[in-house]
């Protein structure tokens, strides 16, 4: 058959249909009869009910879901003679002028642009490298000796100090009212560790058991208490006990605790250091894959379908519904949240979607099987028994298609570094890591 496309304007074109209605009487009879054969009716048996009452019965439905099969069918097949590929859904009208005989429907529709990747060779971009040192390893092992510390009560005569576990009552007021949140009884917290402002545990260090003591405290704007953000607050605290921190010693009995095959402190130092590699290689990854891929985008011409980025901005306000709803937050998934808040970042996910995508075809960067399994095994290298986790990604399709979307991205990545002008940046492990 001739297909003649319209375009009305970039991405959008526009095909008529013409459908038989022959074609489609035809099949609406076909349907009829065969639903005759099992349809039940009061005062009928199963199989006996005359085709007229069917007829007026289901009629007008099964016409209904007839039309739109042949609609679809013949949208399918002018797209595929036309050799087009189309973005989005259709929307399809009943058209004016059909000749005797058919039906005529207008299909308008976006299809995807023709991607350009330009000369990557004259972009220049700076990628990140980092080494696990030493000092990585001693205070990773710091965190571990705290997440395992005991504590022993102080004499009453001894003063609160740093990485000391004390135990108070507080109140506090803003302008002589109590307020939510602002008063407790024997709580706990450990001096140093930022489980508390700032103000609070400084007003406390240095105080003696059975001591009270007055003191003001800001809230910082953006705290997560809106009632008192940027608010001040008279706080009075009275200290009910001091204890020390007691961490475990460096050796091969904590070496065991925290379940080091070899059981000594260099299997410990080791399997750390394994670990850290392996974060740290995560974190290089994506921090330069994000370079490599504004770097794509810049590089790349092409009109988006506004049809993509229609769905994409939904798909990112159900997700910020989902965020929502895990908060705590009442009727989340009706929260009115304006699609239009999220458009520039839906253009920036088709925009890239396209331009991967036709890097991918371009250059033949799709995942091998090999690539794949070498991924999934390096995820479950991590796990105790990493035999088992393959076999959890292997048993679902669902895990096994984000696996292969992560290799593929990975292999982009790599052949654009190859394309770019690269230069290094040497970078400590802390700020990678986000320490401070």
């Amino acid at each position: 058959m001739t297909v003649i496309v319209e375009t009305l304007e970039k991405l959008e074109r526009k095909i008529t249909l013409n459908l038989p209605v022959a074609l489609v009487q035809s099949e609406v009879s076909a349907r009829l009869r065969k639903m005759a054969r099992t349809v039940k009716m009061d005062g009928f048996r199963p199989g006996k009910v005359p085709m007229n009452v069917v007829t007026q019965r289901y009629g007008y439905s099964v016409h209904y879901e007839v039309m739109n099969d042949k609609v679809s069918e013949a949208f399918a097949a002018a797209v595929n003679e036309a050799k087009l590929r189309v973005a989005g859904q259709p929307r399809i009208s009943e058209a004016e002028g059909g000749s005797e005989g058919t039906m005529a429907f207008d299909a308008i529709f976006e299809v995807f642009p023709q991607v350009i990747v330009g000369d990557l060779s004259s972009e220049e971009v700076e990628t990140v490298t980092s080494d696990v040192t030493e000092s990585a390893i001693d205070k990773t092992i710091d965190v571990l000796r705290k997440q395992r510390r005991t504590f022993s009560q102080r004499p009453h005569d001894a003063a609160a100090q740093d990485t000391d576990r004390v135990t108070v009552d507080f109140e506090g007021k803003i302008d002589g009212e109590s307020f939510e949140g602002g008063r407790a009884e024997d709580f706990q917290f450990i001096l140093g560790d930022a489980q508390m402002l700032k103000e609070f545990e400084a007003a406390t260090l240095g105080m003696k058991h059975g001591e009270s003591k007055t003191f003001p405290l800001a809230f910082p704007v953006e705290y997560h208490g809106k009632d008192v953000a940027g608010k001040t607050a008279d706080f009075m605290v009275t200290l009910k006990k001091v204890e020390a921190a007691h961490l475990p010693e460096v050796n091969d009995a904590l070496a065991v605790s925290l379940g080091i095959l070899e059981g000594t402190v260099d299997g410990l130092r080791a399997d750390i250091r394994k670990n850290l590699v392996r974060e740290v290689k995560s974190r290089l990854l994506a921090r330069n894959k994000q370079v490599v891929m504004d770097a794509l985008v810049a590089k790349s011409e092409l009109d988006l379908p506004k049809s993509s980025v229609q769905s994409e901005a939904e798909r990112l306000v159900e997700g910020a519904r989902a965020d929502l709803k895990q908060r705590g937050v009442k009727d989340a998934d009706k929260a009115p949240i304006p699609a239009e808040l999220f458009t520039a970042q839906a253009e920036r996910r088709v925009r890239l979607g396209l331009v991967v995508a036709e890097l991918v075809r371009a250059q033949q960067l799709h995942a091998t099987p090999e690539q794949i399994r070498a991924h999934v095994e390096e995820l479950a290298s991590s796990y105790e028994k990493p035999a088992e986790v393959v076999r959890w990604y292997y048993g679902d399709n669902r895990r096994m298609a984000e696996v292969e979307s992560v290799v593929i991205e990975n292999n982009v990545t790599a052949y654009v570094l190859s394309q770019l002008k690269v230069s290094e940046k040497a970078i400590a492990f802390d700020e990678l890591m986000g320490q401070n």
